[in-house]
């Protein structure tokens, strides 16, 4: 094994979750990897809305986003099926950003602070032997001391380590799509909305240059009902919200064509598999509609690279290092995971949604406490 081909942490995936995990470990000092299966920049599905929890998180990883001109969003609007509203201001507040963006700015402060990108290198293999990591890679194998899956949602990662959700048959956590389009829209650029409709909801956020994301989560059955057609779907289902119908009439697409993953899963997954530490949306997916999925995952990077500088410089047993990410992202998320899948409950059946959003409009107190569940 060449020299140049042995680092101190190797991870998988340039999302959020590994670009912060390896800047804030290369500014220590240590040698890292950073594999990516595309090529910087490029787009992602993602709901583009970050909470103003992980501004510092971001300053101190380097990001100066002052002179971009982004979106500050400091309100609410919900919406039933049936056209019933709810605005109010939004404690705490966030910003819109593109992954276009943020994912290429991100990954520039990674190769100056003297991380090994590897762009278009897809990570095939991870095998734990002789207390390090093989990293089988399309660009060669690596070696390093801890190993990082940061692959996102789901990954040819989680289906080659047999992973307990990859296993799981389809029920009603894990056979989701989502659909992300980029489009220029009238709509108020200090506010995120999320319109709900049968068996899905649909987040709208401004983000950079006058942008708005239109991001919408759905089941399977949603679109294999709709003859597979994303259009007709969205015809047929989405557009029964009255403000969904305003929204699609009047918006202007930027892409050629949307963009579209399929099996989402909301199970629960656990946060080390055969000595791998799991990042991000590998480590545990919030339901979108908390709108705190882009935050978990620098946060995931932060807890990660804590520990991980700890094993290195001889302070823990790599049994140690794993119970302590576990625990802590389970102490820092778990609760934010619990809350989300029981927010997702009451979104999808049309009269419990409807039910839903018109007892909410009543108590906005209940609103504020709900979004503190899922928020740090």
């Amino acid at each position: 094994m060449k020299n140049e081909n042995v680092y101190d942490v190797a991870i998988a995936g340039a999302g959020l979750s590994g670009l912060s995990a390896a800047i804030l470990l290369a500014k220590k000092g240590y040698k890292v990897a950073l594999f990516e299966k595309e090529t910087f920049p490029f787009h992602k599905v993602c709901g583009e809305y970050i909470s103003l929890e992980s501004r510092e998180l971001l300053l101190s990883l380097g990001l100066k986003s002052d002179t971009w001109n982004l979106p500050l969003v400091n309100e609410l609007s919900l919406s039933s099926p049936d056209g019933t509203l709810l605005k109010q201001p939004l404690p705490l507040g966030g910003f819109g950003i593109s992954r276009f963006l943020i994912d290429s700015e991100l990954v520039k402060i990674a190769s100056a602070n003297n991380v090994a990108v590897y762009e278009d290198t897809r990570v095939q293999e991870i095998v734990f032997e002789n207390d390090g990591f093989r990293v089988v890679t399309t660009n060669g194998d690596f070696r390093s001391r801890v190993c990082c899956s940061a692959a996102g949602k789901r990954s040819n990662l989680d289906v080659k380590m047999k992973r307990k959700f990859i296993l799981q048959k389809p029920n009603v956590l894990n056979n989701f799509i989502a659909v992300k389009y980029h489009a220029k829209l009238d709509h108020p650029r200090n506010n995120i909305a999320l319109h709900n409709f049968s068996n899905g909801y649909c987040g709208i956020a401004p983000v950079e240059d006058d942008k708005t994301c239109i991001c919408y989560l759905t089941t399977a059955a949603n679109l294999r009902n709709s003859g597979n057609d994303i259009a007709g779907m969205e015809e047929r289902i989405l557009k029964k919200n009255p403000f969904l119908r305003e929204a699609f009439g009047n918006a202007t697409m930027l892409y050629e064509r949307p963009l579209v993953i399929s099996q989402v899963s909301f199970n629960t997954k656990e946060q080390v598999n055969d000595h791998v530490l799991m990042l991000g949306d590998a480590a545990g997916l919030i339901a979108p509609l908390c709108g705190n999925g882009m935050s978990m995952a620098l946060f995931s990077g932060k807890i990660s690279a804590g520990v991980i500088e700890k094993f290195l410089s001889d302070g823990i047993s790599r049994e140690e290092m794993e119970r302590v990410y576990a625990d802590e992202w389970s102490r820092m998320f778990g609760r934010r995971l619990r809350a989300g899948r029981i927010i997702q409950s009451l979104f999808g059946k049309d009269w419990v949604t409807n039910l839903t959003v018109r007892s909410l409009r009543k108590f906005p107190g209940v609103v504020r406490w709900i979004i503190r569940q899922t928020h740090g």
